[in-house]
């Protein structure tokens, strides 16, 4: 499977200790399967931070997925169970580590989730109610690959500058 980075600069090896601990799924390397998406978060990461917007591109072994790495894969619509697990990683109270996850599949929190999120957090809806309220949004997928066992499956095969 081919798995897109959007990033500022080329990457010669992944380094886990490098990726922020509050995303979605928590510490680790992201990807995902819209090149669309990536070239935004290029785009976007190279605006905040300088650099070259970079789009990386990484083939995934499909083997990943069924060897005996331990793998989460949510639906790719929003479900409580996703959105929980999403509020759970981005809680900046929380410092050790909520997963042990090798891989996780699901929906980016956008800046729409984001608020709904917010709303989850602060009581006005439970999150059932918060999932429904994203149900008709179409979310783009991600990719996070959390521990050095994963990233063996994962290989490199193009660097376009944007």
């Amino acid at each position: 499977m081919t798995l897109y980075h959007g990033t500022n600069a080329d990457i010669d090896t992944i380094d886990l200790t490098r990726g922020l601990r509050y995303k979605d799924f928590g510490k680790g390397f992201y990807l995902t399967p819209d090149r669309t998406t990536a070239i935004r978060m290029a785009q976007k990461k190279a605006r905040l931070f300088g650099g070259t917007a970079t789009l990386i591109t990484y083939e995934m072994d499909d083997a990943a997925l069924c060897s005996g790495l331990k793998v989460k894969i949510f639906p790719e619509k929003a479900c409580v169970e996703w959105l929980i697990f999403v509020d759970a990683n981005r809680d900046r109270k929380t410092i050790a580590p909520i997963h042990d996850y090798d891989i996780v599949i699901g929906p980016i929190a956008d800046d729409g989730v984001v608020l709904q999120l917010t709303n989850f957090r602060e009581g006005i809806y439970t999150p059932e109610q918060a999932a429904a309220q994203l149900q008709d949004r179409y979310l783009d997928q991600q990719y996070y690959f959390g521990t050095e066992q994963a990233l063996l499956f994962l290989r490199k095969t193009n660097v376009e500058a944007l």
